[in-house]
């Protein structure tokens, strides 16, 4: 059995508490990572059930990218971690820019 059919054939216990957050496609993926990440660390489970979990955030934009994907082309969080933030790059927000601290004054 392939990694990507086993993502898809795992039961997520009807006890486990599911994070609720969303992602629609127009926020910060770094974001919508971090805070997912940090719900599956309180929550518990197995990296096969976060990987499957990952896409139940998804709507709009971002759960039509997701059934866009090629059957069997995700193989664990990492893999798929990284193709989410590669589509979704253009929402991140910018770091700081050094310039803006020229107008900082100390009193």
């Amino acid at each position: 059995m392939s990694q990507t059919q086993a993502i898809m054939d795992t039961e997520i216990p009807a006890s486990f508490k599911v994070p609720k957050i969303t992602f629609t496609g127009v926020e910060d993926p770094e974001a919508h990572i971090t805070t997912f990440h940090t719900q599956m660390m309180i929550s518990g489970g197995t990296g096969v059930m976060h990987c499957k979990l990952f896409m139940r955030a998804f709507s709009g934009t971002a759960l039509d990218w997701f059934i866009s994907l090629l059957n069997a082309h995700i193989t664990s969080l990492d893999q798929f971690s990284t193709l989410f933030r590669e589509q979704f790059i253009v929402n991140q927000t910018p770091p700081p820019v050094s310039f803006n601290l020229f107008d900082v004054k100390q009193y």
